[in-house]
């Protein structure tokens, strides 16, 4: 995960705990974390750009090798790089190749080969973006449609993407349960619309991937 101020860079910058709630804190302009590094923010009066990134995608095994230990500071020439025209709307869209290359060139990581997506691939996305809250989005299901086994989706998916199917409709269903949230959806139906059983299991997934609960990204929102 990378967490970084967007705005002014001084005087105050994001501050990071590293491994436990008695360590001291860290002033720096930004953060890259290891797959569940334990860590704490104190971001008071700032704004900041939070990117996730699964350690089984591309990108995020590319990034691995550019941390030195749980937690990597980045200083503020580096962060005003990474600053420069990011909207995080157009990361998650069409512009997010373009800026993860830009990340991986600024950290010093070396930048995956791009990728061909495979045709029944193709497919899956366009089922995935076309399909309602109700619909079956399991394994098994996707493969049927698209006429594959399980096995073989789950090979031809990671090769297109860079990341398994499996974790990529988990934050599937977190991206569209967040979209919900901050366009002032009750919890209970941003829950039902993002494919999770109730809104129980989304705040503890919510908590397990991102450290808050959706009631403080509401509360986040409306501040």
């Amino acid at each position: 995960m990378l967490i970084m101020r967007c705005t002014s860079w001084s005087p105050s910058p994001v501050r990071s705990r590293r491994t436990s709630q008695t360590a001291d804190w860290t002033r720096t302009a930004g953060v890259l974390t290891a797959p569940d590094a334990l860590h704490a923010l104190d971001a008071r009066d700032a704004e900041l750009l939070l990117v996730f990134f699964d350690p089984e995608s591309s990108a995020g095994a590319a990034l691995l090798p550019a941390l030195n230990g749980p937690i990597r500071t980045l200083d503020v020439e580096q962060c005003a790089e990474l600053a420069r025209d990011a909207d995080p709307g157009a990361i998650m869209r069409a512009d997010g190749r373009a800026w993860t290359e830009r990340l991986l060139t600024t950290l010093g990581a070396e930048t995956p080969a791009r990728r061909s997506i495979h045709p029944k691939v193709r497919r899956v996305l366009r089922l995935l973006q076309s399909a309602g809250s109700d619909s079956d989005r399991s394994l098994e299901a996707l493969a049927a449609a698209v006429e594959l086994s399980p096995g073989r989706l789950m090979h031809v998916f990671t090769e297109s993407i860079g990341i398994p199917l499996r974790p990529y409709l988990a934050w599937l269903k977190l991206q569209r349960a967040a979209a919900a949230i901050v366009s002032g959806e009750p919890l209970a139906g941003a829950a039902a619309a993002a494919g999770f059983v109730d809104a129980g299991h989304m705040s503890r997934t919510f908590r397990h991937m991102f450290g808050v609960a959706p009631s403080e990204l509401r509360a986040a929102v409306r501040r």
